[in-house]
């Protein structure tokens, strides 16, 4: 499939090219970079483009991945499907509802398979705890707990997601992660209450957020802070039988960003030591153990991307998914601003593969 890359930072560099140039279902064609040649030197047999019209008048070009700010991905999305291009956008699809129902239509309209990039759903971490709520191991769940950490205290140099602006800010950020994992994992919930903060001195946007999703039966609570600098658990997940605790982050995003391929055997797995603790009952014998971590892997998506392109396939993330985060994004924004619970209304009812 041949594919160009819109935008060259880091999304492009260490979430996608190194899927796309290690995949033969893939043939990267072109990049758009608008200024420099870095692109061009890292790999000199690709197209160097330095517009969307030049990147779309190309007949050969077949898919289009969107790696440039959030602002851009209505424009840059639409403009591609309007061309005849299948479109892969990075998250959290677009910075509003209304701009991503408009997307839905547009897709549908033309043909053409639109996706989001929702990495976070091919990691070791989410792989296991889905096997583990499929298998009931924990039994009903009563209580998960999500975070998604980090320590930078200092604002990061030319980093647009921290500058005041739509579609800025960690609920937009890491917070489309976990809130596309839960609705993976549990649907759409019943009503979310949101606390949203600027916790730095020179925050200019949201870097702290406490998301609580009520199900009902099970309670869910998202969190997310850039003044974590001792992290507790990644996740943990308590049920009728058991718990399960898990800390540890991942390991692919670090060695992407190291330069390293992901064409090694034992890419994507976790060490023994960041295996979660498993304490739960099974077959009238209590157990309390390490759980073996599933391997994670990227390069998953593209190939259900393409298997869903060229195969008629499955589409593992659709547009309907993307318009179902920003909605709950603005849903939590909401609440945080009138500091009440708010239902959650206007979500589409569609199924999570």
């Amino acid at each position: 499939m041949k594919t160009g890359v819109i935008g060259y930072g880091v999304a492009a560099q260490a979430m996608h090219l190194p899927f796309i140039t290690t995949n033969p279902k893939f043939q990267l064609l072109s990049i758009l970079q608008r200024h420099g040649q870095s692109a061009k030197e890292k790999y000199p047999g690709v197209n160097l483009v330095r517009s969307l019209e030049e990147m779309l008048a190309d007949p050969m070009l077949e898919l289009v991945v969107v790696t440039t700010p959030n602002d851009t991905h209505f424009e840059y999305a639409s403009r591609s499907l309007n061309a005849g291009k299948h479109v892969v956008l990075e998250k959290p699809f677009t910075i509003t509802s209304e701009e991503a129902k408009k997307l839905v239509a547009i897709a549908g309209a033309s043909g053409k398979t639109l996706s989001v990039f929702q990495n976070r759903r091919y990691v070791s971490d989410f792989l296991t705890i889905r096997q583990l709520l499929k298998e009931k191991k924990l039994g009903e769940i009563v209580e998960f707990e999500a975070h998604y950490d980090r320590y930078r205290p200092e604002q990061k140099p030319n980093a647009w997601r921290e500058e005041d602006a739509p579609g800025t800010g960690i609920l937009y950020d890491l917070g489309a992660h976990l809130i596309d994992q839960v609705l993976c994992l549990f649907g759409l919930p019943k009503s979310v209450t949101a606390d949203l903060r600027m916790q730095r001195p020179h925050a200019r946007t949201t870097d702290y957020f406490d998301l609580w999703l009520d199900y009902g039966f099970t309670r869910i609570t998202l969190k997310s802070g850039m003044l974590v600098r001792e992290p507790g658990p990644r996740y943990m997940i308590h049920g009728t039988k058991g718990s399960f605790i898990k800390y540890g982050e991942d390991p692919q995003e670090a060695l992407l960003r190291q330069g390293m391929l992901p064409n090694t055997p034992d890419w994507g797995r976790e060490p023994e030591e960041n295996f979660g603790l498993l304490h739960t009952e099974i077959n009238g014998r209590v157990v309390r153990e390490k759980y073996p971590s599933l391997p994670g892997n990227y390069g998953g998506y593209y190939d259900d991307l393409y298997d869903a392109i060229v195969n008629d396939g499955p589409l593992r993330v659709t547009p309907e998914q993307g318009y179902n985060t920003v909605k709950l994004i603005e849903l939590a924004t909401e609440s945080n601003q009138k500091n009440c619970t708010i239902i959650c209304r206007d979500l589409m009812d569609v199924p999570y593969n």
